[in-house]
């Protein structure tokens, strides 16, 4: 899975921005700022990085209706996983 890394704890906020940051192109390890908010591609995660982040209870875990994007939130980042399938859509 690819992940977005989006700092900030700001709900409100990640929630204005998310679909700009899916529409911005990253290579990995690349930084912007979206709205004044950083985000960076952090690479590769791997297949069990979900199962250990839900495992911790200061992890919040989201699920985008219909598709196959999971979004993590814990402290002050929110980590958008995308399936290879979809990181290569966008």
């Amino acid at each position: 899975m690819k992940c977005i890394a989006v700092y900030t704890k700001n709900f409100e906020l990640f929630s204005d921005i998310y679909e700009e940051v899916l529409r911005t192109p990253l290579t990995e390890n690349e930084e912007k700022v979206v709205e004044g908010v950083t985000i960076s591609d952090s690479g590769e995660v791997p297949a069990n990085y979900l199962d250990r982040m839900k495992a911790k209870l200061d992890v919040v875990v989201m699920k985008i209706k219909g598709q196959p994007i999971t979004i993590l939130q814990h402290g002050e980042l929110f980590e958008i996983l995308l399936p290879e399938t979809e990181a290569a859509l966008i």
